[in-house]
């Protein structure tokens, strides 16, 4: 492939990629200006103009986050705050105004870990064999994406959401430049997993988002984990505390060496969910100026981003946090307790399900197994369910449970857990970063792959998500069946999947205010 047919003009300047005969790539584009300095939480700003081509040839650095020792990540990319970089995957042969669907995706990892360079998200089989353009962006996490001081009285402005709002900024960025690469910007599908699909449930209550996607795809979104000011400027004070810096002078956190802010970030990280479980330390925040209500409770009025929308979780969610003895998600009978305590003296107004209630909906569930069903529903299934009740009055959504699991997963009790469908979406199966298939099962979840990225492609290309010839349709979801989706060795529809949680739980949005 000749080297000029990887140059692009963007609105900041030539960039080079390079091609190997399945895929055109460009990686480390720049989006927006280093966040460093004065720029350190704030919204992001736009990029100074080059003229001379920069190679996109590897990958820009992750956002700065601490090492989980039971979570280790291959980032693909060195650590620095300079970190506002996306990557672009297209079909060889693309050439710019052709016009194919564009597919952006936002990483998981509790708004705290992850980047776009993960070798788990490479971005080639997917855009290949879909014939789309593919897009994988960095954001700021943790403390230096999700933490607020706006309202800190101070002399030195600081914006809320700067992770968010980072997002944002790359979405314009698509919306401007996608077509030099041979995307259509107006055929934007904005996919993300974990704390990525929170961001993405979250933009669709964000005003300032309208027309930047008109596809959205979230995978085991924490849709209610957005919380409000007061406990974000409690997460706040403490990480102050920890670098000892009084409220008073909390203009001092533009200097803080990288270290010593990850350092103390990683120690609330870890504090918050022990002192109250069921919440993590940095979240999106109703800040009433990007985001001015819970998303969930904006889909349920009605108000949200009128995109199509596919949503659902894994049927086993929790079992990831299990074994890796993550205190992220209440996964005991005493912090479910603790969990449930903290939300009727928050929440007095909320009707809690009752003991009663819970033997029921979970009466089919072995006795032991239930804290872990019940943390699944309340992280994950649930806030996906509220949401998709809300959203299918602005628009179509397409539900569905991931169920499949290889004989690896099986053998260690982990099954269909968090994060588990990743490797099938991108088609990245069996590499080093995907050790499930180390006992069997290839043939199956190749199967398994190409059918989900298939729906996953035909849902970003004319927003109906239908399956390979012979496979069923996938009717949206509505008050008469509330179809599902089920993903396993075969696809099959279900009517009502959910109808024993909901009588327990109801319409009540069980989260942290």
């Amino acid at each position: 492939m000749a080297i000029d047919d990887c140059v692009v003009e963007t609105s900041y300047g030539p960039v080079r990629g390079t091609g190997n005969g399945d895929t055109k790539t460009w990686k480390g584009v720049r989006y927006a200006a280093p966040p460093l300095r004065d720029l350190r939480f704030r919204a992001p700003e736009p990029p100074q103009r080059w003229t001379q081509v920069a190679d996109a040839v590897s990958f820009g650095p992750a956002c700065p986050q601490p090492v989980i020792p039971n979570m280790p990540l291959d980032l693909g990319a060195p650590q620095r705050e300079d970190c506002l970089w996306l990557n672009i995957w297209a079909p060889a042969g693309t050439e710019p105004g052709d016009g194919k669907p564009v597919m952006v995706w936002l990483h998981g990892g509790a708004y705290t870990l992850g980047s776009g360079s993960q070798p788990l998200y490479d971005g080639q089989r997917l855009a290949a064999g879909g014939d789309v353009v593919v897009v994988t962006v960095n954001y700021r996490l943790g403390a230096l994406g999700f933490l607020d001081l706006s309202t800190f009285s101070t002399s030195r402005r600081f914006d809320s959401n700067v992770g968010l709002r980072d997002v944002l900024a790359a979405l314009c960025w698509v919306r401007d430049n996608i077509g030099g690469f041979g995307g259509a910007p107006g055929n934007v599908t904005l996919f993300g997993e974990s704390a990525g699909a929170g961001l993405v449930t979250t933009l669709l209550a964000v005003p300032a988002a309208a027309g930047l996607f008109g596809r959205a795809i979230a995978q085991s979104s924490p849709a209610t984990s957005v919380y409000a000011r007061d406990r974000a400027r409690r997460v706040a004070v403490r990480v102050l505390d920890k670098l000892g810096i009084g409220a008073s002078e909390v203009e001092r956190l533009v200097d803080v060496p990288t270290a010593a802010m990850i350092a103390a970030s990683k120690e609330v990280f870890d504090e918050v969910p022990v002192r109250n479980p069921g919440t993590a330390a940095f979240v999106p925040i109703v800040d009433g100026d990007l985001l001015d209500d819970y998303p969930v409770k904006v889909a349920q009025e009605g108000r949200s981003q009128p995109v199509p929308l596919i949503i659902g979780t894994n049927k086993h969610e929790a079992a990831l946090f299990r074994l890796m003895r993550s205190p992220l998600m209440p996964i005991t009978p005493h912090a479910i307790t603790s969990m449930f305590t903290q939300i009727a003296a928050e929440q007095p107004d909320l009707q809690l399900p009752t003991e009663e209630q819970i033997g029921l909906a979970y009466s089919r569930v072995r006795r032991k197994a239930r804290p872990l069903s019940i943390a699944t529903d309340v992280g994950f299934r649930m806030p996906s369910v509220w949401l998709a009740d809300g959203h299918r009055r602005a628009a179509p959504v397409y539900l569905y449970r991931f169920d499949y699991s290889t004989p690896l997963l099986k053998l260690l009790l982990v099954n269909a857990a968090h994060a588990t469908e990743l490797p099938y979406v991108w088609g990245n199966l069996g590499g080093p970063h995907d050790p499930t298939l180390r006992l069997g099962g290839v043939r199956t979840a190749k199967a398994v792959s190409s059918r989900l990225r298939t729906r996953w492609v035909n849902f970003a290309r004319h927003g109906n998500p239908t399956g390979p010839a012979g496979e069923p349709d996938w009717p949206p979801y509505d008050d008469a069946d509330r179809a599902c989706l089920i993903i396993n060795k075969t696809d099959t529809v279900a009517r009502d999947l959910d109808g024993h949680i909901r009588a327990a739980w109801g319409g009540q949005v069980v989260g942290f205010r």
